[in-house]
Formats: C-alpha cells, sequence, structure tokens
C-alpha cells in the first residue's frame, strides 16, 4: 500500500425529506443570497424546486435561479452564471441534480472569486485552490459530484471536454434523498449506474501490490451497484435500491476507493473525447469502450483482472488459465451493462466514428495527458486510435 491522503470534508444529509434542510444549512455556512442552479424544467414540474425555495425563504435567504444545465455541461453557461452571480451579489451556490449540474456550479464557483479566464484553468494553464462556497442538492446516483473534488466542463470552441480537480471544490454539503431519483428514465439510472461502477473500477484496475483491503471494499461496492441497478431499471420506486445507488455514488467518486494505490482513468479520458464530439450520455459512452480498453490492456496484469471476474461477477476461477478467467470477467461486465439497457459498444451507442474522427480523438485524449493516458497500462495515440477501432 501506497502512502496517502485522504480528506473528505462533505457534510452528507441523507434520506426522505433532506432537501427541505437546504436553507438551515446555507444559513449556518454564513450565506445569504443563493444561486439555485439546475438543469431543464423537470425539478419545477415535479415539485422539488418549489420545495426548495420554501426551505430558503423559511431560513430568511434570498435566491435567484439560473436553469439550462444539460448534459456535458457547457462553459457559456458557466460564464453566464458567473456573470448572474456577481449582478445579484450571490454568495453561495446551491446546484440541485446530477454531476452536469454540480460540476457547472463549481465551474461557476471558480469564475467568482479568480481572475483567470476559465479556459486557463481547464486546460492546465494555471491552478486554484480558491472557490466560492456551494453547497448541493443530489437527484441523480451518478457522478458522485456532490462529495468529490474534480469538475468536468466542455469547451464549445473545439468541443473539448476537460477537468479541473483540487479539494477546495468539495461541497460544503451533499443534501440525498434518494426519492428524487425515483422519477428518472430506465436510460437515465442505468447510464448513472454504470458510472459508479466505472469511477470504482478505474481505480481497481490497478498495479500496486498489497492493496486487499480496499480491493475488498471496492468489490463489495461494485456487487451491490450491480444488483441495485437491475433492480432501480425494473423497479423504479425501490427506494432501498435507489438508496444503494445514491450513497455508493458519492464512496464511489470521493476517494477513498483509490487510497493506497496508483489509479488509472484512462476510459475516463477516452470516453471524454466521445461525449465532446457525440454528446453521448458519459455512463453509456463508458459502457461502450471499456470493453475494448480491458481486451487491450488486460494481459499486463491477467491476474487482476481473474481477480474481478471472480470477485465480482461471480465467474469460476480457471486456476490453470487465469487469461481466460480474465475473458469471463469482461464478457461479464457486457452482459450486465446490456442486462440493464447499456451498450458494450459504439454500434449500440449509436455512433459509428470515421477513421479520421477516432483519430481526431485520440489525439485529443493523449494531448491533454502530455501525449500519453493511463497507468494501467500507458497508452499513446496509436493504443487509444485501437481501442476505439475494437469497440465499434
Amino acid at each position: 500500500m501506497l502512502n496517502f491522503e485522504f480528506y473528505n470534508p462533505t457534510k452528507v444529509i441523507f434520506g426522505r425529506g433532506a432537501e427541505m434542510t437546504a436553507g438551515k444549512e446555507i444559513k449556518a455556512l454564513g450565506g445569504h443570497k443563493v444561486l439555485v442552479h439546475f438543469g431543464g424544467s423537470h425539478l419545477k414540474k415535479s415539485g422539488v424546486l418549489d420545495r426548495i425555495h420554501e426551505s430558503l425563504t423559511e431560513a430568511g435567504l434570498t435566491y435567484v435561479d439560473l436553469g439550462g444545465v444539460v448534459p456535458n455541461p457547457r462553459l457559456g453557461l458557466v460564464k453566464e452564471g458567473i456573470r448572474l452571480c456577481k449582478e445579484e451579489g450571490v454568495d453561495f451556490l446551491l446546484p440541485v441534480g446530477g454531476g452536469s449540474v454540480i460540476d457547472s456550479a463549481k465551474g461557476i464557483g471558480y469564475g467568482l472569486v479568480n481572475d483567470f479566464p476559465l479556459e486557463d484553468l481547464l486546460l492546465g494553464k494555471v491552478t486554484t485552490d480558491k472557490i466560492a462556497p456551494l453547497g448541493c442538492i443530489s437527484t441523480i446516483a451518478a457522478a458522485g459530484s456532490e462529495t468529490s473534488n474534480s469538475m468536468v466542463i466542455t469547451i464549445e470552441e473545439g468541443m473539448l471536454k476537460r477537468s479541473y480537480n483540487h479539494d477546495c471544490a468539495r461541497p460544503k454539503f451533499a443534501i440525498m434523498n434518494p426519492e428524487l431519483t425515483c422519477t428518472l428514465p430506465a436510460y437515465q439510472t442505468a447510464s448513472g449506474a454504470s458510472d459508479i461502477m466505472m469511477h470504482t473500477m478505474e481505480r481497481y484496475f490497478t498495479n500496486t501490490k498489497d492493496v486487499d483491503l480496499i480491493d475488498r471494499m471496492s468489490e463489495g461496492l461494485l456487487t451491490a451497484v450491480r444488483e441495485a441497478a437491475k433492480t432501480a431499471v425494473k423497479e423504479p420506486d425501490n427506494y432501498e435500491a435507489r438508496a444503494t445507488l445514491m450513497w455508493a455514488g458519492s464512496l464511489s467518486h470521493n476517494g477513498l476507493t483509490g487510497t493506497g494505490r496508483i489509479t488509472d482513468f484512462a476510459s475516463h479520458k477516452i470516453e471524454h473525447e466521445l461525449g465532446g464530439m457525440f454528446d453521448v450520455a458519459h455512463g453509456a459512452g463508458l459502457c461502450a469502450i471499456w470493453g475494448s480498453w480491458a481486451r487491450y490492456v488486460y494481459k499486463t496484469n491477467p491476474a487482476r483482472f481473474a481477480q474481478f471476474a471472480v470477485r465480482v461477477f461471480d465467474a469460476a476461477e480457471n486456476f490453470y488459465d487465469r487469461e481466460a478467467t480474465a475473458e469471463k470477467g469482461i464478457e461479464a461486465w457486457e452482459d450486465w451493462c446490456r442486462s440493464i439497457g447499456m451498450p458494450a459498444s459504439l454500434t449500440e451507442l449509436g455512433i459509428a466514428p470515421t477513421d479520421g474522427q477516432i483519430e481526431e480523438m485520440a489525439e485529443k485524449c493523449v494531448s491533454a495527458g502530455g501525449g500519453h493516458v493511463g497507468f494501467f497500462q500507458t497508452l499513446y495515440k496509436e493504443d487509444v486510435v485501437k481501442i476505439l477501432q475494437m469497440a465499434r
């Protein structure tokens, strides 16, 4: 196990009706005027937005709304949010939604207290440890942004999907009411569950030795999500399945399952380029390319893939052929994806990138990482090209 630091100061308020505590929490943190940031009209139609407004008003707070966040959130709306907050004197940010909304709010928070263009932050030209205070209300179990240090924003010019990670971006509080996820379409539920799985798997596939403690924690999380996702897709009102997914979303991406090891995240980097070019759902995009990544790299450490197959997907272990066991695990993952309505290839995802588009995505992918991505196996442009071709 390697040396590590683990920091997660976000206060979690979990359970039925938890959204009604938002006003009290913000007031205790010294907030006065709040930006309520969200996506489409669903929150208004469902009455959730009214309940949040009520909570803020009862706490003596004022607020201004900004909707319009889309999947793969855009820098243009982030800049609009910065302008609005400065104009209105906002001193606290409250995103209500999933990872896209929370990441958009984080972008606004960075822009409010720093003087540089946000493009420079996303492109790695500058760094900062300053962000405006924010809490969040989760309505989707997926990205884990509610307790993570990460932010992913799409720069419209060139459709570059880029990230910035710093502990200052961890929300002050995260309100999680699993009931708010029950009305999600099955596809969105499944896509979110896939993202949760991948956040853990990107940390699980490591070459670091003597990490069995976190391995076992990760395997428990993965098996719980594997089953809860199937249930939630079939029984959308199943509270326990929804609760499992919602809490797992945070546990998978708050840094815990990456402690003591070198993590990978190559699949995420590749999918970011899919999302930037084709605007696909993030979890679905990950499903479409992970099997190809796995088949491309598993011989680097077949024992790790065999362990995944046996412990997470209950594959029978072939003691004489670890590679055969590893293959069973990859196949089991793809079968699971299809069982919840997720794609296991780019064709199943509904896209057919040309050779030129694959070249472009591969170039953008590795250029963001200094010419390569990944740690389980270092991948260069030609490797990413081959993975994307395999994924067709």
